[in-house]
């Protein structure tokens, strides 16, 4: 259905690519992607269910990373299915409104992680920089309220983008040059002026990426200073409790940082670069965030062990 002499139409569809330029590949490439998929979703869902069914695990620090787990389910189960589909079986048209839902759940999970981490960055804080008060600080009601602010700064930023691409009705092409309906790959096919959809992107895009980095190295540096107080054998101790959830933020917002740098200054990297390192920045975290926690927390990895042995 793409249109001849780039002409403006209204598409009833679009056609995703997969990884355009090697396409010839997409069998093997679905192996490493499919078997991280898998690995996500059984990770993430252990880690749900031995929190809901350890009661002594239900504790501020361990309801962040159900609701960790279940955002990097959400987002798991967004794009790969469809790769899969468009790998394996060439199934690769979507609908319009099936795109622009697929875009929005995208960005918004991801911005509600990222929030997420903020909010696990405070909850480390008060342990370590303030352990008197932390029970009375980071109760069951802050984390309610912290978890529904999240999510609503995720729909509150990321929801003005299906809806202004909503608007526009003509498009120069239906054809998809992405594996999914990243933002900026739709809005480059309109047949409008488009640079306040550009600007409106990276302007989100800082707000998350750039603020809650700096609000989050903020409060780490705060702990750290607060850790040199302490003396060698409390300071290792605290430290341990934060490797984990450094780990997981790394997994997080470097996949992120070096999709964002490719796209920006990486003119001369492959298109599939672009298009591998934005699926990676969706799969990383959904595979490392159990891995990590199940590793780094002794009472997940004794239930993980007690329930398999």
């Amino acid at each position: 259905m793409e249109t001849p002499n780039n002409s403006c139409f209204h598409p009833s569809y679009f056609l995703l690519v997969g990884i355009p330029g090697i396409e010839h590949l997409h069998v093997w490439i679905s192996i490493p992607f499919f078997s991280i998929f898998l690995s996500a979703i059984i990770g993430n869902y252990t880690v749900v269910l031995i929190i809901v069914m350890e009661t002594s695990l239900h504790q501020p620090m361990y309801i962040y990373f159900t609701l960790l787990a279940f955002v990097d389910l959400i987002l798991a189960n967004t794009t790969m299915p469809k790769l899969l589909g468009i790998f394996w079986f060439q199934y690769n048209s979507i609908g319009l409104h099936e795109c622009l839902l697929q875009m929005f759940c995208v960005h918004a999970f991801s911005t509600i992680e990222s929030g997420i981490f903020l909010s696990m960055a405070y909850d480390r804080y008060v342990a370590i920089c303030n352990p008197l008060r932390y029970s009375v600080t980071v109760t069951t009601r802050v984390i309610v309220k912290t978890g529904a602010l999240a999510v609503f700064r995720g729909v509150l930023y990321i929801l003005p983008l299906p809806l202004l691409l909503s608007s526009f009705h003509l498009y120069t092409s239906n054809v998809i040059l992405h594996s999914y309906c990243e933002h900026m790959a739709v809005v480059r096919l309109a047949c409008a002026d488009v640079s306040f959809n550009d600007h409106l992107g990276m302007a989100v895009g800082f707000m998350v990426l750039v603020m809650d980095s700096v609000l989050i190295v903020t409060s780490y540096v705060m702990i750290l200073r607060s850790l040199l107080r302490l003396t060698s054998d409390a300071r290792l101790k605290a430290f341990g409790t934060c490797v984990s959830h450094v780990c997981a933020i790394l997994c997080f917002y470097t996949p992120i940082l070096c999709s964002s740098l490719v796209h920006r200054f990486g003119t001369s990297v492959p298109h599939h670069t672009h298009i591998l390192l934005a699926n990676f920045y969706l799969l990383v975290p959904p595979l490392m965030n159990p891995l990590v926690y199940g590793i780094r927390t002794k009472q997940i990895r004794a239930r993980v062990r007690r329930f398999f042995y």
